[in-house]
């Protein structure tokens, strides 16, 4: 039956208007609607079909607003259950029965879902479920004549994606740091931010960056110490003035100015983290699908020695408290540790939070202040969990303890890392390999029991890998999963490899960190979550990017870091 294109079209999108009162998400508003199939023609026998016809142009509507091939759309379905049933799938069809479906629908049909789909994204826009930089604005393929017109509109397509997201920083992120300055201030917090976010650029220091405004006459450029000052404030509890540090408090608990330092910073950066997480509303990066997040620390160099006399064991009176000892390619150095918990795999890979770590170093007394790494997980785990509804956490395997795991599946979540080798460990490895035909093997329900009472059992892993430091190219592995068979090992091991996205992270935050010689801890830890935001508004871009063109989202940046960097700090020059 021939169709009222317009009408047709017209009826769609003013039923996604109200569905857009109710529905929270882009796909919900998709998968509500109801469609008039009997002014649309399908020439499949759809008597006999497996897909209704509204079914699939409820499918293809989606696709469409997302800018999805067939392809990918049959790996949304495959990947993404909870999208399968809003579809009204019991099991999702595969990219061949949707092209063939698609085929089967005629030109008018195709019209109406292709216009349709237009409108809808608009009205969802207007009604708050996705982001202006989700709407299907990607280059026209039909005007795409040449390689060199399609890659200039990739081109321009990134430039806007940039731009929107230093925009989003200027107007979102920054502003929710806040100083408690008085209002009548020569700079306010957010132009202090921007020449943060230049120093981040540049590679340079606060100092630096106030001799450039006096070099250049620019007014606009506070001195190095006014900067200094606003980011000791912006990490100031309350109304204090004065630095705090743990030899500030005596008791039991020596932690507690660190603990309020770090509350004042984390209230501003989990502001502007879930301002980035909605920018990115409405496409479900997280929602319904699998879910992982992995959990390290990283450290910042501290160069001056602690020692007042090594020979004599003799420390530093005034050596920085929260500088920890650690060892790296065999060295032992020193330096600020910081913890983040970061989505890895198959979805943007944001930073959720981050935490100050201090450990017990051995030029300080046996009872230095130093954080429970089960405690600093607990911390990282609840603030990341306010966003995200995380599925697997992946650690390293220093992070291996009773009580890390044990905080881990209080919460309901699963744990994989692998763990240090003991003689156990090796003879269970020796016995696989003695084994004919098998090269890895598990350990069934272990204990975990904490002092509390919670009580698990977890799988020990052990397969061959191709890491360094593997002993006899053997890695053990422990996950609180629920009975690991042999033949899941290799899928359960290869995991694992998500969690190198970790890796890369800190070496790109290592790029944003502004240089200083301050031991005061809220300029160290300021910086640090200034650097991790920056990291956060390049991944966005990045997958903002990425979700316009095509790209898979786990394929190599799109923009790098130090580009990203530079764009940013132009930009912040140009139009403070």
């Amino acid at each position: 039956m021939s169709s009222d294109v317009p009408a047709v079209a017209e009826a769609l999108v003013t039923h996604a208007e109200a569905v857009c009162d109710y529905a929270d998400h882009l796909w919900r508003v998709v998968g509500n609607l109801s469609v008039p199939t009997d002014l649309l023609t399908d020439t499949r026998d759809t008597a006999k079909v497996t897909y209704s016809t509204e079914q699939m142009v409820r499918c293809f509507l989606y696709a469409e607003i997302r800018e999805f091939s067939h392809n990918e759309l049959a790996d949304q379905l495959h990947t993404r259950p909870a999208l399968c049933k809003q579809f009204g799938f019991t099991t999702p069809p595969t990219q061949q029965t949707l092209s063939e479906t698609w085929r089967a629908l005629d030109d008018e049909t195709q019209r109406v879902i292709d216009e349709s789909a237009i409108a809808i994204a608009h009205v969802a826009h207007e009604n708050d479920v996705i982001s202006e930089a989700l709407l299907p604005t990607s280059p026209d393929e039909d005007k795409r004549d040449t390689d060199e017109q399609a890659t200039e509109q990739d081109r321009e397509w990134k430039r806007q994606k940039a731009t929107k997201t230093i925009e989003l920083a200027r107007r979102y992120a920054f502003p929710v740091f806040d100083s408690g300055r008085a209002d009548n201030r020569t700079y306010d917090d957010k132009a202090i931010l921007e020449m943060v976010a230049r120093i981040c650029t540049m590679g340079e220091s606060a100092h630096g960056e106030g001799e450039y405004g006096w070099l250049t006459d620019d007014d606009t450029t506070a001195s190095g110490d006014t900067i200094l000052r606003v980011l000791k404030q912006f990490a100031t509890p309350g109304t204090e003035e004065a630095q705090l540090t743990i030899d500030d408090f005596a008791g039991d608990d020596r932690m507690p100015a660190i603990t309020e330092i770090r509350d004042t910073l984390m209230d501003s950066f989990e502001s502007a983290t879930d301002h980035i997480l909605g920018t990115i509303r409405g496409d479900d990066p997280f929602d319904d699908r699998h879910v992982t997040a992995a959990i390290d620390i990283t450290y910042e160099r501290f160069w001056p020695t602690p020692w007042e006399n090594k020979d004599e064991g003799i420390a530093k009176s005034t050596f920085p408290p929260m500088v920890s000892g650690y060892k790296h390619d065999g060295e032992v150095k020193r330096g600020y540790k910081y913890a983040t918990i970061t989505l890895v795999g198959d979805v943007a890979p944001i930073i959720l939070a981050v935490e100050p770590v201090k450990e017990n170093s051995v030029w300080e007394d046996e009872g230095a202040a130093s954080y429970a790494k089960g405690e600093l997980v607990a911390r990282l785990l609840d603030q990341a969990q306010q966003y995200v509804d995380i599925d697997q956490v992946m650690f390293d395997r220093g992070f291996h303890s009773h009580d890390v795991y044990i905080a881990v599946d209080e919460r309901d979540l699963t744990y994989l890392a692998p763990v240090p080798k003991y003689e156990d460990d090796l003879d269970a490895i020796e016995d696989i390999k003695s084994t004919e035909g098998v090269d890895a093997g598990v350990i069934h329900d272990v204990p975990f029991e904490s002092d509390g009472g919670h009580r698990h059992t977890a799988e020990y892993i052990y397969a061959p890998v191709d890491t360094d430091g593997a002993d006899g190219n053997y890695g053990a592995y422990v996950t609180n999963r629920d009975h690991v068979a042999p033949e899941e090992i290799d899928s359960v091991v290869n995991e694992y490899n998500r969690r190198r996205d970790i890796e890369n992270q800190y070496k790109s935050i290592e790029e944003f960190l502004p240089r200083t010689s301050s031991t005061d801890y809220r300029v160290r830890l300021c910086n640090f979550v200034l650097a991790s935001l920056l990291y956060n508004l390049w991944r966005l871009t990045d997958y903002l990017i990425k979700v316009g063109i095509g790209e898979p989202i786990r394929s190599p940046p799109v923009i790098s870091a130090n580009t990203f960097v530079r764009a940013l700090g132009d930009f912040l020059r140009r139009y403070a």
